[in-house]
C-alpha cells in the first residue's frame, strides 16, 4: 500500500472531484495578486485537515522542507491569508462543497443507506470580550447584562447514510434569527444539491412550525421534526393515545431495546397544509439502565415508510450536532476566528466543511476497501503529520 501522505491526499481531491478546477477559479477577487489563488486556498484545506487553525499556524506549514510535502508550492504570510480570505467570493466554494458531494452520491458513497436525509441546526462560536466584526452578536448572562460576544451560524448536513456530511453554513448578525438564517440556508442548498438528491429533512422542533414545514415539502423532501409541546395541542393527543395502547412495534437496534408507538392519522393544526400528521413516540432502553422517549412528526404515511426506518431517521438528526458541529469545533477550528472580517469567517466555516468533507470521504470510502476496519481520525492525523518530516521527493519540473 502507498503510503499516506499530505501529497497522496491532495492527488485524491484532485483526481476524484476535480478540485483543480476549483482551485484555479475560486472566485478570487485581489486586484493584483502575486500568490495564486490555488495556492492560499489548499493551503487553508491541509491547514485544517491537519487541525491546524490559526493563519499563523497555517502560514508555518508554508516554510521549509514541509511545504512541497504538504502540497504547498509558494511562501506566504499570515497578512496574505487574511487579505485573500476578505476579498474571496464564497459562491464557488458552496459550488465546490456541491460537486464533491454529488460525485460522491455518483461513485455510490451511500449506497449503503436507503433514504439520504438533510439536517440543520444553529450554533454559536468563536466566543470573544468585544465586538470584533458586524457578524459578532452580544451574548447575555443570567442577569440579561452583555457578558460578550460571539459568532453564530445554521449548518446543513448529509445524514442518515452513516458517513455525515457538512456542506453549507449561514451566518447571522445582530437582528438576525437561527430561524430566518436556517430558511436560507435550506433554500439555498436544496435548490444546488437538485430535487433527487435527498429524501427528507431531520429538524429539532424550533422548526416545527408550519411554514418551515411547507418550505421543506416545497422542495420535495419530508420533514422529520421534533414534536415538544410548543405544539400543545397535537402533543396531548399524541400523548394521551400512546399512553393508553402497547408498543406499536419492539426493536433491538444498536444494542438497545427501543418501543416504538406509531399513527399517520392525527389532525394537522389550523396553519399546517396537510391532509394528516404523523407522529412517532419511541423509548430507548439503553444498556446501563437509562431512558430516553421523543415525539416526532411528519407527513409520511406509514405505508410508505416504516416505523424503525422512521426511528433511525429521527435519530440521525443528533449527526449535526456529533459529527458536524462537534467535530468542527473541536478538531478543525470553527470554534477559533482566524480574521475577525465578515467575508472571512464565512468563507473560513466553508473551507472548514470543505477540509472534513474531502478528509471523511478519503478516510472512509477511499482508504476503506476490502475488509480491513476503517482509519480512525487520529490514525490518519499522525500518519498525514509523519509525513511532513519525510525528505522532499525530487522536484522533476
Amino acid at each position: 500500500m502507498a503510503a499516506l501522505t499530505a501529497r497522496r491526499f491532495k492527488a485524491f481531491a484532485i483526481r476524484q472531484f476535480d478540485l483543480d478546477r476549483y482551485l484555479d477559479h475560486a472566485g478570487d477577487g485581489r486586484q493584483r495578486p502575486q500568490i495564486p489563488a490555488g495556492v492560499l486556498l489548499w493551503a487553508h484545506l491541509i491547514g485544517y485537515v491537519l487541525r491546524e487553525c490559526s493563519y499563523r499556524a497555517i502560514e508555518a506549514l508554508g516554510r521549509g522542507g514541509r511545504a512541497r510535502n504538504a502540497g504547498i508550492t509558494r511562501r506566504f504570510g499570515d497578512d496574505s491569508l487574511a487579505y485573500f480570505t476578505e476579498r474571496l467570493d464564497p459562491a464557488p466554494t458552496r459550488h465546490a462543497l456541491v460537486s464533491v458531494l454529488r460525485r460522491a452520491k455518483r461513485n455510490k458513497a451511500f449506497d449503503g443507506s436507503r433514504f439520504i436525509g438533510l439536517a440543520i441546526d444553529g450554533t454559536g462560536t468563536s466566543r470573544s470580550r468585544l465586538q470584533r466584526c458586524p457578524l459578532c452578536r452580544p451574548r447575555h448572562d443570567a442577569r440579561h447584562e452583555v457578558c460578550g460576544h460571539g459568532h453564530h451560524l445554521s449548518l446543513i448536513t448529509v445524514v442518515g447514510t452513516g458517513l455525515p456530511l457538512p456542506f453549507d453554513v449561514e451566518p447571522y448578525g445582530p437582528g438576525d434569527s437561527e430561524y430566518s438564517a436556517s430558511q436560507r440556508l435550506l433554500a439555498r442548498a436544496t435548490t444546488a444539491l437538485g430535487i433527487r438528491f435527498a429524501d427528507y429533512v431531520a429538524l429539532d422542533g424550533e422548526y416545527a412550525t408550519a411554514p418551515f414545514l411547507h418550505a421543506v415539502c416545497a422542495r420535495g423532501l419530508h420533514p422529520v421534526a421534533r414534536l415538544k409541546r410548543n405544539l400543545p395541542v397535537l402533543y396531548a393527543a399524541a400523548t394521551g393515545r400512546f399512553d393508553a395502547l402497547p408498543p406499536t412495534a419492539i426493536h433491538h437496534i444498536n444494542g438497545d431495546r427501543v418501543e416504538l408507538w406509531d399513527a399517520d392519522d392525527f389532525d394537522a393544526w389550523k396553519d399546517l397544509r396537510w391532509p394528516a400528521v404523523r407522529v412517532l413516540r419511541y423509548r430507548q432502553h439503553r444498556p446501563d439502565g437509562t431512558l430516553c422517549e421523543a415525539y416526532w412528526l411528519t407527513d409520511w404515511p406509514i405505508r410508505k415508510v416504516s416505523s424503525r426506518s422512521l426511528y433511525l431517521m429521527a435519530k440521525s438528526r443528533w449527526e449535526v450536532e456529533n459529527q458536524a458541529f462537534n467535530h468542527a469545533k473541536t478538531w478543525h477550528g470553527l470554534e477559533h476566528t482566524a480574521h475577525h472580517h465578515p467575508n472571512s469567517v464565512l468563507l473560513n466555516a466553508l473551507l472548514i466543511l470543505l477540509a472534513m468533507v474531502l478528509e471523511r470521504l478519503f478516510r472512509l470510502r477511499h482508504l476503506h476497501r476490502g475488509l480491513h476496519q476503517p482509519r480512525s481520525a487520529i490514525d490518519l492525523l499522525r500518519l498525514l503529520r509523519l509525513s511532513l518530516g519525510r525528505p522532499p521527493p525530487p522536484d522533476t519540473g
